[in-house]
């Protein structure tokens, strides 16, 4: 019995509502970042099943520039984490609606 291509847009799809719950839901803004995180897995797998699907490489060029895009999202977003714990001593997200201008 083999994976049909369904199973993987299924998983998918599953993983960016779990994702998009995480980020609706949770207030730390790691776990906020984490839920981003899984979200553009998802995606990453659902561009890797539609290039099987279609015996195109195009969905992993398009995964591989998606992962780039994550880790310097992962590197911005942890910066700013960083000087925002350093600054308000939480990771609360609601602290950050004071940021406004």
């Amino acid at each position: 019995m083999s994976v049909s291509v369904e199973h993987y847009f299924v998983l998918s799809a599953v993983l960016f509502v779990i994702g998009a719950y995480g980020v609706i839901a949770r207030r730390n803004l790691i776990v906020v970042l984490m839920s981003l995180e899984l979200m553009l897995n998802s995606a990453n797998l659902a561009f890797v099943a539609f290039s099987r699907a279609h015996n195109d490489v195009t969905g992993q060029v398009f995964m591989i520039m998606s992962i780039t895009v994550a880790a310097a999202e992962v590197a911005v977003g942890l910066a700013l984490v960083v000087a925002v714990y350093s600054h308000r001593g939480t990771l609360d997200v609601d602290i950050l609606k004071i940021l406004k201008g």
